[in-house]
């Protein structure tokens, strides 16, 4: 009995691991076929749009946060309820603003965006302090680039 429950707690351990392993910032050419297709079904990538960063934080089949060469977006498809699903977008040019909030206690590091024809909408990312940090200012410097 004894060394089942250990057995058990030792695949507990792995699986956990390797679900929080899963759980990256990638680019758009390591992002899985599958997940493209989701992303273009969503009405968030365009031909010719190319993903820059994106960062799941619930399976890529669920939730994703992102920036391109011409947007962020943020999508959260509720498993049971689709009328819970979240689906938000701004274009370079119609942000107005963007927040960082590092260190968030309980939840994870998130930009918030702001922009003229809709309410904010936020992005979250988690990962090192240096990841987050270089997806945080990568999306800055991207949507300072092409807001005209």
């Amino acid at each position: 009995m004894l060394s089942t429950l250990a057995s058990m707690k030792k695949y507990l351990f792995i699986a956990l691991l390797g679900c929080l392993a899963c759980q990256h910032i990638e680019t758009g050419n390591t992002l899985d076929k599958g997940t493209i297709q989701l992303i273009r079904s969503l009405g968030l990538l365009e031909p010719g749009e190319t993903i820059i960063q994106y960062y799941s934080n619930a399976g890529k089949d669920r939730a994703g946060n992102f920036f391109t060469d011409r947007r962020i977006a943020h999508y959260w498809l509720a498993s049971r309820d689709p009328a819970e699903n979240e689906i938000n977008f701004a274009w370079y040019r119609d942000i107005v603003s963007i927040d960082t909030v590092y260190n968030v206690q309980g939840d994870l590091s998130y930009m918030g965006v702001n922009y003229v024809n809709g309410p904010s909408f936020r992005v979250s990312v988690d990962g090192s302090k240096k990841e987050i940090r270089r997806f945080f200012e990568t999306a800055m410097l991207t949507w300072q680039q092409h807001r005209k």
